[in-house]
């Protein structure tokens, strides 16, 4: 019998220079990519595709910075993003903010939330 696992992200953290600033409850990432027709003179029907510029949106959810960092989101630039899932990790890199957000209910933590966009993806197999 075989065994289908699912992969679920099991740490998601900011870091800089290999350092780990913050971490964050949950995540959602999203990647676009322009892409156009390519069209004929006299052809009812589009002779083909091009793909453009992909574009990497994503959400961080209660983010937590860790105890030994002093971290400003709103000084931050040029970081990644770190998830690591059981059959390896997803690094999206050369990463800015684009909104940022804080959640306080009464008597608990500060989460903030975070909405970046990032040069880059990278998929890491262990």
């Amino acid at each position: 019998m075989a065994f289908i696992s699912f992969p679920t992200s099991k740490d998601i953290y900011i870091e800089v220079d290999g350092r780990r600033l913050a971490t964050a409850q949950s995540y959602k990432a999203k990647s676009t990519r322009e892409s156009r027709y390519v069209e004929a003179f006299g052809s009812a029907e589009p002779v083909g595709t091009v793909g453009g510029r992909i574009r990497h949106v994503l959400e961080l959810v209660r983010v937590i910075v860790s105890p030994a960092s002093d971290v400003d989101f709103f000084s931050l630039e040029d970081f990644n993003v770190v998830i690591v899932r059981p059959d390896g990790k997803i690094i999206y890199s050369g990463c800015q903010w684009s909104a940022i957000g804080e959640d306080a209910p009464l008597g608990d933590l500060v989460y903030e939330s975070l909405t970046l966009v990032a040069r880059s993806r990278m998929e890491v197999r262990a």
